[in-house]
């Protein structure tokens, strides 16, 4: 376990949080955090449930505000734009349950992530083939409803729409959370791909073992607060027990 922080030019990074403090009325649930994820990697923040992993992704995303610090995206300062400006600038986000429209067909849902690019949509486009590449059963079902998807194909579409918003930056809470194995490992063969096709950046909140080690670093989160952080490949049984084991 390390608490090392390498070094990193600031202008490499896609997003640095820092002093990050956020409350529920009263109660402190985000205390002092501070992340930074490089431009083209994956970050994985670990912990066990109820830690403020989630909370902490929705700081990002505008969603909840923070009482005290700061948070940079490509160094622009983003912490008082709203939750659709911070998409627009790059940062394409799929939640816990992923929130596709069960009413809505599969094409529909993902039209809907061209919301997200900077000019917002303009009724016209379609579907890039390299969604199809990445998500091939997606392409069968595009006239289906969204909430006839199995869970993890209700998964794929979410990422894939967050894809249609031309994110630089993906953030993924819990992906593969109620998912079956072989579909884990078709969504974990994906995001790498994405990794390496575009060079985006990734921040992973995730518990499945095999996913959190094809991360570049890790965090781990403790009662709101970053208590290690370091390379994956620092991962030992010690570390995995503490901050993944239920």
């Amino acid at each position: 376990m390390s608490n090392s922080q390498p070094t990193i030019n600031q202008t490499d990074l896609m997003l640095r949080v820092s002093n990050i403090n956020v409350y529920y009325g009263e109660s402190h649930i985000l205390r002092n955090v501070d992340l930074s994820i490089p431009s083209g990697q994956m970050v994985c923040l670990i912990g066990r449930n109820g830690v403020g992993k989630t909370t902490f992704l929705k700081t990002i995303m505008g969603l909840l505000k923070s009482r005290t610090g700061e948070i940079f995206f490509q160094d622009r300062p983003i912490s008082k734009l709203t939750p659709d400006k911070r998409a627009r600038m790059g940062i394409g986000y799929v939640p816990q349950g992923r929130e596709i429209i069960p009413r809505v067909s599969v094409k529909d849902n993902l039209l809907l992530g061209l919301e997200a690019q900077p000019k917002g949509r303009k009724g016209n486009e379609s579907i890039p083939e390299e969604i199809f590449e990445l998500f091939p059963v997606l392409k069968t079902m595009l006239s289906r409803m969204g909430g006839d998807l199995s869970g993890g194909q209700q998964q794929q579409l979410a990422i894939a729409r967050a894809l249609m918003g031309k994110p630089r930056l993906l953030v993924l809470d819990e992906p593969t959370e109620g998912i079956q194995p072989s579909i884990i490992i078709e969504i974990e063969s994906a995001v790498k791909r994405i990794i390496e096709a575009t060079g985006i950046s990734v921040l992973l909140v995730e518990q499945h073992l095999h996913f959190v080690r094809q991360a570049d670093k890790y965090y781990a989160m403790q009662k709101g607060g970053i208590v290690a952080s370091g390379s994956t490949e620092e991962l030992t049984q010690e570390v995995i027990q503490q901050f993944l084991a239920v």
